[in-house]
């Protein structure tokens, strides 16, 4: 299966947050809410019917509400899960049947007619579900008829957005205060936020002094292909929260935000010390397999393929055997980023980190946050013993 710049956009699902705030909780009555794409939105009482056109924001809303389903009477791009066993665990409305399904991974899928025949008093969208970015047609339409619609995501691949470093658990923070003035559960948003911020401030902590690890975290790991690696943005502002330094061919003014595609010569000329490939349910056969339910050892073969790609032995990080992999769902769902980055922190600097296990983190997001505890292996490496699977 070959890859290009659109198709990797699609099956990545890659989504980053910009800066929210939450005006007013409609639980509590009429308010407004300011969006990713700074669009005030009134809301007019509770919001009891949501559709989401980026199903993954059911995780943002799972770490708020014991049962966000329930409010969930329409979703598009179920595939960004990249966890059959994820999508399982939310894919039932409050009747107990399925969600209904309004759009595939694109904006050019999403149908007017199912959305507004689903009557919804909300509608949560994305920059890249809906590019206008409240100034497109389906937006546009839906207010004509009613129905707010609020950003989660402003963010794009365009080449103007690659700009400096930006902040992912800042913006994850203003999001979840968002969901949590959407919700009415403002004080559980701040709890949450007050959870990661801990666990980020004791990574940074460790980290001080230390020098960056070139790392080449790759955001589509295909068997048949090379070499996609992480760009500036998004992926590359969690890497370098975790200790990592990107790949010197994504740094300069023509890499693209979310990532790059390089050629096999120029990554063996990279030399990274690291590898994290990335996995996921989807596209069994052509990638491996990491994420929640899924077999650890199957993943590891699928690790050990990817390495047997030419040029790879090469690699100081295939030498020294200092190759990993992370479901993707680490990166596109915010609340999850924290297990990325307390993950990678570890294989980058293993001796700061020898005391250290993220998955104690996981195992207190799923006792005291997620609605549905967060199964393994959402994480794991090459070599059994460099570190313990993510559950």
């Amino acid at each position: 299966m070959r890859l290009d710049r659109r198709t990797c956009t699609i099956l990545l699902g890659l989504t980053a947050l910009a800066p929210v705030t939450a005006l007013g909780a409609p639980g509590a009555g009429s308010g407004s809410v300011v969006d990713a794409a700074g669009r005030r939105v009134p809301l007019a009482g509770a919001v009891r019917r949501i559709v989401l056109l980026d199903a993954v924001d059911v995780l943002s809303m799972a770490v708020l509400h014991p049962d966000p389903s329930a409010l969930i009477v329409g979703w598009a791009g179920v595939d960004r899960f990249d966890s059959d066993l994820v999508r399982r665990l939310y894919e039932r409305g409050s009747d107990g049947g399925p969600i209904p399904v309004v759009g595939a991974q694109t904006g050019d899928t999403l149908s007017l007619e199912r959305i507004l025949a689903l009557e919804p008093d909300l509608v949560v969208a994305t920059a890249v579900m809906e590019p206008g970015l409240g100034e497109g047609g389906l937006t546009r339409r839906l207010e004509a008829a009613g129905i707010p619609v609020i950003f989660s995501s402003a963010a794009s691949n365009r080449q103007a957005d690659a700009g400096a470093a930006g902040d992912p658990f800042g913006d994850m923070a203003r999001t979840l205060r968002m969901w949590g003035a959407v919700l009415g559960k403002g004080d559980r948003a701040d709890a949450f936020i007050g959870f990661v911020e801990e666990r980020l401030a004791t990574v940074t902590a460790r980290l001080a002094g230390a020098p960056a690890v070139k790392a080449y975290l790759e955001v589509q790991s295909t068997y048949d292909d090379c070499c996609w690696t992480a760009g500036r943005r998004i992926w590359g502002d969690l890497l370098a929260r975790a200790g990592g330094r990107n790949l010197s061919a994504v740094e300069g003014p023509h890499g693209s935000p979310w990532y790059a595609k390089l050629a096999a010569e120029q990554l063996m000329t990279e030399a990274p010390e690291v590898y994290i490939a990335s996995g996921g349910a989807f596209g069994a056969g052509i990638r491996p397999g990491i994420g929640p339910g899924l077999d650890p050892e199957k993943a590891r073969a699928g690790l050990r393929r990817l390495t047997g790609r030419t040029g790879f032995d090469t690699l100081p990080a295939v030498r020294n055997r200092r190759v990993h992999g992370v479901w993707t769902g680490l990166l596109t769902a915010p609340p999850l980023n924290i297990l990325f980055v307390e993950a990678v922190a570890k294989w980058l600097h293993p001796d700061a980190f020898a005391d250290a296990d993220p998955a104690d983190t996981m195992d207190e997001l799923n006792r005291r946050f997620l609605a549905q505890p967060l199964a393994g292996p959402c994480w794991l490496s090459l070599s059994p013993a460099t570190a313990a699977d993510g559950r």
